[in-house]
């Protein structure tokens, strides 16, 4: 065995170079560092990490206004130290990100809409009918979002309108256990009341205001939490409003487009014209994000809703660098990770598999059981017996030895009632997991005032 080293020698080269509050280090900014708890300082990966208790994580699950392979349409998921989930827009294609995410659908139950624009709520319709046939059957989908200047424009006309395009398959699913998974809680509030409280439950406050997006009825969302606030303004025009209801968030994010358009016209096929006056009278250009930033003085400012491209990317950072000149990041491309707790931020890129296995349902077992609901209808009862007779017989099809048993009808007359014990053990672990989290929290919190 080696002699040790000294402790003056151990000293001076394990802290040679580190700056221990001896000298500020580059240009880094103070509470831009690592939080606790997470696997890698680098990349974040699904399923690897537990968000901490008093810590909130940022994900951007889509983040373009033009769908594209590496940037879907523009989705915001802000996960709480309590376990609960908030989606803020839930635009085309981002479903796929949530799934490569290692989130069950039937964990995304409350949905916070910025406007009607299909590119902020497309995936809504997937989510809804799939989420509630993965188990989402002992809850409603919850859906948030304004009302519009006229009734038929605003959040409760378009679900309303979703579930009718939505008939067919919705019917069609009623013969899977459907519980509650086919009901909607449509929360539209008033676009006009500024600062109104949208959400208010287990110490989660969610405000809105309106936004200047060429219609009335987009809006902005600022949650607060545990002495920790995320906004996100969705689309619009640089507002007095967005200077007063963001003040001081933790984490700040609004959209912009940056002015190049003779050069995006090229690039993507749009003509100047047109994209000079879709800024002009829809968005916030990259001067002006920069401006709020100052004004708005969060601990970390981000943008999102933009291509993430090279030819892009550093004039948008020049032009808020012009205003802002604290920590910057864009929100971009989709699977950007925000950690925030207290003290510290950190920001990291996702890796998202292209091909993920989803995540189980997940449960509360509180009361010690599965209840699986009895389905709402069956084949029988929804389709001509024709085309069923028309089935060919499994006999043909399977070889020699080999013939499963099939489940033609579902096995029992009422609800499925499994005890917890019953479940084949790794069943009950990838379905328990949410429950063993939020069961965590409770436990910390219940130490937290044994302490006190």
């Amino acid at each position: 065995m080696s002699e040790s080293s000294s402790p003056d020698q151990i000293r001076a080269a394990l802290t040679g170079g580190v700056p221990m509050g001896r000298w500020r280090e580059g240009l880094m900014f103070d509470g831009i560092n690592p939080t606790p708890g997470i696997a890698s300082a680098s990349n974040w990966f699904p399923r690897t990490e537990e968000v901490q208790p008093d810590e909130m994580r940022i994900i951007f699950m889509g983040t373009a206004p033009f769908i594209r392979p590496g940037q879907m349409n523009t989705s915001i998921l802000v996960q709480l130290g309590n376990g609960e989930n908030f989606i803020f827009d839930f635009g085309e294609g981002a479903v796929a990100n949530y799934i490569a995410a290692g989130f069950a659908l039937n964990e995304l139950d409350k949905v916070f809409i910025t406007h009607l624009h299909v590119d902020h709520f497309g995936s809504l319709p997937y989510l809804y009918m799939f989420g509630g046939w993965a188990g989402r059957w002992h809850k409603k989908l919850r859906v948030f979002g304004p009302s519009g200047r006229d009734p038929e424009y605003g959040t409760a006309a378009m679900v309303d309108g979703m579930q009718r395009m939505l008939g067919w398959h919705r019917d069609a699913f009623s013969v899977f256990p459907v519980g509650q998974g086919h009901d909607i809680e449509v929360n539209e509030f008033d676009f006009r009341d500024n600062g109104g409280v949208v959400y208010d439950e287990n110490g989660v406050r969610v405000i809105h205001w309106q936004r200047s997006h060429a219609k009335d009825g987009a809006s902005g969302y600022r949650l607060d939490w545990n002495g920790l606030s995320v906004v996100w303004t969705g689309d619009g025009r640089p507002s007095r409003l967005d200077e007063q209801y963001a003040a001081g968030a933790d984490v700040y994010i609004t959209e912009t487009q940056t002015e190049l358009v003779a050069i995006s016209s090229g690039v993507q096929g749009v003509p100047p014209f047109l994209g000079r006056y879709t800024i002009d009278t829809h968005h916030t250009p990259g001067y002006a994000a920069g401006y709020l930033a100052s004004k708005v003085q969060p601990r970390l400012f981000m943008t999102t809703h933009m291509p993430f491209d090279p030819y892009v990317n550093e004039e948008t950072v020049a032009e808020i660098r012009h205003h802002w000149k604290g920590p910057f990041h864009f929100g971009a491309p989709d699977g950007i990770v925000v950690n925030v707790n207290a003290d510290d931020i950190w920001v990291r890129e996702g890796i998202l598999p292209d091909y993920p296995n989803s995540r189980a349902p997940q449960f509360d077992f509180d009361d010690g059981q599965l209840v699986v609901p009895h389905p709402p209808t069956s084949r029988e009862e929804i389709q001509e017996p024709f085309v069923r007779e028309q089935e060919i017989d499994p006999a043909e099809y399977y070889p020699e030895g080999y013939h499963p048993e099939l489940l033609r009808r579902w096995p029992v007359d009422g609800d499925l009632v499994i005890p917890a014990d019953q479940m084949p053990p790794a069943m009950f672990a990838g379905m328990s997991q949410s429950w063993q989290h939020r069961r965590a929290y409770e436990q910390h919190l219940a130490d937290l005032a044994a302490d006190e």
